[in-house]
């Protein structure tokens, strides 16, 4: 899909290339625009969980407005440290970094019902455990074999498994309703369907930006149609415009400093799968926009920018960040591998991040509205794993290691009173459900032997017996 008009094929593959001023700005939106729902949903599902959220009706809900700016401010932040790098740190590639989904089931549950109270814990282990991300640049290439893709896709499916609860309580109405003559209504779920299938049909029958930017294009429609019903009114959206201000800086340590065990280890150990996210996403747009295979450089510098990105962020009331996926795969669909192009993206998100009125824009979302985008969102992220777990060989020692770490981690999230005598520290750790699961695979697949005889586990399967050999269809 490459333009004449940009550059040469041989400059098109060159990260420090810079288009025509003119066709690299709206590159740069462009990478914007493709993240930008991503990027601060995870903010809004912190503050409903910790109950200052949509539809809370909580005196500390315009907290939301701060947390939506931070999220993009700080995005902008850790990309530009990827595409201009600081001394070590920082890849020199067209790197989009965005606040993390992998860390939400480590959130959720630091901050649930806690109100800002919860914020203090949290943050304290947003700094800590970024500096830590930021650490293993120094010895990401001697650890990667500790988590080959049957660990990472059972991780990333555990998130998405972990989140599809959230898109259905936002699409029937928000957790504030539940309980309700409300919750569940034709009302909430048309507006939440309205996005889905506007999302589709631009996945499905688009192209180019208007795929790529599939749910964020359906929740303006669905924003419209929330407007058209009375779900929303021009009053409400007026009323926090004009309360926003039209700068604001962020502030540190905003909602305090606090040192919590569970927070610390939780937001360290989800480090190790953020750091090999991002050794796939430098490989991916190294492999997709250069031909050629990443440098120990250059993924060595993108884990620095990760965890020092999201470090900053934590002292400013900012989430972990992480690289984006969705545009390494805008990287590989415009053939345009110029960072240049990625600095622009990054300072119009520090510019959306200083502007509270974008925030003000969209937090008047209603949160069925938001539903519809996240029920898409989090499937996505169940996709994800299963796609990555599709590379795996599934012999039976492989399949016995996926069970037994499933059961246990989904086990003890659907059932969180099961260890309700555990110290909280650990509690906390266990009931989120995607620690033990990740610990329980990475020692199993250190230790067990290397193959399990064919009638191994015949017998606990119920006559079911997978015969996967890892790769898909056609290839």
């Amino acid at each position: 899909m490459a333009d004449g008009a940009l550059g040469t094929p041989a400059q098109l593959r060159d990260p420090n290339y810079t288009p025509p001023l003119a066709r690299a700005v709206p590159l740069g939106i462009q990478h914007v625009l493709a993240m930008f729902v991503s990027n601060v949903t995870p903010a809004i599902i912190v503050a409903g969980a910790a109950g200052f959220g949509f539809g809370s009706n909580s005196p500390d809900f315009p907290e939301l407005l701060y947390l939506i700016q931070m999220s993009m401010l700080f995005a902008g932040v850790a990309t530009l440290l990827q595409t201009v790098t600081l001394g070590p740190v920082g890849a020199a590639l067209p790197i989009v970094q965005g606040t993390s989904f992998a860390f939400l089931p480590i959130m959720i549950p630091l901050v649930a019902g806690k109100g800002v109270d919860g914020l203090a814990a949290l943050y304290g282990g947003v700094l800590i455990g970024g500096i830590f991300h930021g650490m293993l640049g120094l010895v990401i290439g001697k650890i990667r074999f500790a988590l080959p893709p049957l660990v990472t896709g059972l991780v990333v499916t555990m998130i998405g498994l972990a989140l599809v609860k959230v898109g259905i309580q936002y699409a029937a109405g928000g957790v504030p309703a539940i309980g309700t003559p409300e919750y569940g209504s034709l009302l909430n779920w048309s507006a939440a369907l309205v996005v889905i299938f506007v999302t589709l049909g631009l996945k499905f029958f688009a192209r180019g930006m208007l795929s790529v930017s599939a749910v964020l294009l359906g929740l303006i429609v669905g924003y419209i149609y929330a407007l058209m019903m009375g779900m929303v009114t021009v009053e409400a959206i007026g009323g926090s415009w004009s309360r926003a201000a039209g700068f604001a800086l962020p502030v540190p340590f905003k909602y305090g400093f606090e040192f919590s065990f569970a927070a610390v280890l939780g937001f360290c150990l989800m480090a190790f799968v953020s750091a090999v996210e991002t050794v796939g996403d430098v490989s991916g747009i190294t492999r997709g926009g250069a031909k050629r295979e990443a440098t120990e450089e250059e993924i060595s510098g993108a884990t620095f920018a990760d965890g020092i990105g999201s470090a900053v962020a934590g002292i400013f009331g900012g989430l972990p960040n992480t690289s984006f996926s969705q545009n390494v795969g805008l990287i590989a669909m415009t053939g345009v591998m110029s960072r240049h192009v990625v600095t622009i993206g990054a300072l119009f998100l520090i510019l959306c991040g200083l502007v509270p009125k974008v925030g003000a824009i969209i937090r008047t979302i209603p949160i069925e509205v938001l539903g519809g985008g996240v029920i898409v969102m989090f499937g996505m992220v169940v996709a994800a794993g299963i796609s990555m777990l599709s590379d795996v060989d599934w012999n039976r020692r492989n399949m016995v290691i996926f069970a037994i770490s499933l059961s246990v981690g989904l086990g003890l999230q659907l059932e969180p009173g099961a260890v309700q005598y555990l110290p909280g520290t650990l509690k906390v750790l266990m009931t989120s459900g995607l620690l033990p699961a990740a610990l329980i695979a990475i020692v199993l697949n250190l230790i067990l032997p290397a193959e399990l005889a064919d009638e191994a586990t015949e017998e606990v399967s119920g006559g079911m017996a997978g015969h996967g050999g890892g790769s898909l269809p056609g290839e």
